[in-house]
């Protein structure tokens, strides 16, 4: 077998992050998500509920899906991460994980517009995102051995730029040849490729599902091709080993001070952080009434601003370190979900607008940027920042320790979304408990260390 460069490797590992991103721009925030909202929306419509009740029911439903979602992943990471720190192995559960992703990016394709297999759709999409999710803490946990430790905040933060190049690259794609809009044609004004004609049954927006299948199969393959784990001594796995090891981890947090402020900080910041992901394009459907078409290329602004932050983030993060920057992004994304919540069509923070007025449009593509550039930088510099916090010898179970406070409490953000969504009856006010997950994430990281703990 030939030798692989270190700079192949490290390329092979930023493929990941190019194939995987589809999930999170074309389906999780800019065009299926949405899509599926204005399905649920109309569905509801269709049994007697009026509009504004409808698309209350609709993100409360989005909400459901995510929140499920979250709890397997938050609670089954940690599990799978000591179970492959006991046999040694990664890339097998890598390969489990990737296969999940394509099933169920796949399977969204039969997706009904009238809102008949809405529930079935929902368990497709949180399969392919529970895939996408647990691959991610086993990518991120070979990224101690993967570069020295000043190189890993630029590493880190290049990453997440090139993997935001090919979310914007995929869903430059989709608009262009795929989602089509209310008169059936797509953003150049051509029916959907590949003879997905039907719009009355939306064929093109329907098949972003599969095509994000295929991007992730094919852009993955220079990763499985240049990224080794060279030999390991063939080991069983031990779920009792895997517990105990699990088990010490956790009771070494009442010692590792700066590491348990940092879960606890990351737990609410980025549970915010992937409200606002998720929650994003629904919002821009149902409070400004954006059509998919507007919401692609929202989605293309932001992606392409996180592309630059992230990768200019990863040189502040190996000058400043990742703590300021992570604190700089929080502050800049508080002040963006005020701005939603105080704007609707008909006023922006209290004032009046003309009937017709685009200013609520061109503030929310300004909190596209902000979003998109902001929040990949705090995923970025998050990141690094575990890294300081990591035994390489046990990195995926400390990763998986990562992924818990990113994850335990990510039904926290849909759920509050849900529930507020609820009792205001507006899907606009829904968005406001993000406000107070980003202010605890801010409290907390007052006690963690800039270095980290070795």
């Amino acid at each position: 077998m030939a030798v692989v460069s270190p700079r192949k490797r490290v390329w092979g590992w930023f493929w990941f992050d190019w194939a995987s991103q589809p999930y999170h721009t074309v389906l999780l925030t800019f065009i299926y998500g949405p899509f599926f909202a204005t399905v649920a929306a109309a569905y509801f419509m269709t049994i007697g509920l009026d509009e504004t009740l409808a698309d209350a029911r609709a993100q409360t439903v989005w909400s459901t899906c995510l929140t499920i979602t979250g709890l397997i992943i938050g609670f089954g990471g940690p599990i799978l991460g000591a179970l492959a720190d006991t046999s040694g192995r990664r890339r097998p559960w890598i390969w489990a994980f990737s296969a999940l992703y394509i099933i169920g990016a796949a399977a969204l394709w039969y997706t009904d517009p009238a809102g008949g297999n809405m529930w079935a759709m929902l368990i497709a999409f949180g399969v392919g995102f529970i895939g996408a999710e647990f691959a991610l803490i086993f990518i991120n946990a070979q990224l101690p051995g993967l570069v020295e430790d000043e190189a890993v905040g630029k590493t880190s933060g290049s990453g997440f730029a090139f993997g935001y190049l090919g979310g914007i690259i995929a869903l430059i794609i989709t608009l262009l040849f795929l989602a089509e809009g209310s008169n059936g044609t797509t953003l150049i004004g051509l029916p959907p490729v590949f003879g997905l004609v039907d719009g009355e049954m939306r064929e093109g927006t329907r098949f972003v599902g599969p095509f994000v299948a295929l991007w992730f199969a094919v852009f993955m393959v220079p990763y499985f091709l240049w990224v080794r784990e060279g030999h390991i001594p063939k080991r069983r796995h031990s779920f009792s080993a895997a517990m105990s090891l699990l088990g010490n981890s956790i009771k070494s947090l009442g010692r590792r001070k700066s590491l348990a402020a940092f879960l606890g900080s990351s737990m609410f910041y980025r549970d915010a952080l992937n409200g606002l992901y998720g929650f994003g394009g629904v919002y821009a459907t149902l409070v400004l009434d954006w059509n998919i078409t507007l919401i692609g290329i929202f989605g293309i602004v932001s992606a392409i601003a996180a592309a630059a932050l992230s990768w200019v983030g990863g040189r502040f993060d190996s000058r400043l370190g990742p703590k300021p920057v992570i604190t700089g992004s929080i502050i800049g994304l508080i002040l963006v979900i005020v701005t939603i919540v105080f704007m609707d069509r008909q006023s922006f923070y209290g004032i009046p607008l003309a009937e017709g007025s685009i200013v609520p449009d061109i503030v929310m593509f300004t909190c596209g940027v902000i979003i998109g550039g902001f929040g990949g930088v705090l995923q970025a510099a998050s990141r690094s920042l575990m890294v300081k916090h990591t035994d390489p010898a046990t990195a995926t179970e400390s990763f998986g320790l990562y992924g818990l406070s990113g994850r335990a409490t990510a039904f926290m953000a849909p759920a509050l979304i849900g529930l507020f969504t609820t009792i205001t009856g507006s899907a606009r006010l829904g968005v406001s408990p993000l406000i107070a997950l980003f202010l605890l994430g801010l409290v907390l990281l007052v006690w963690v260390k800039p270095n980290g703990e070795r």
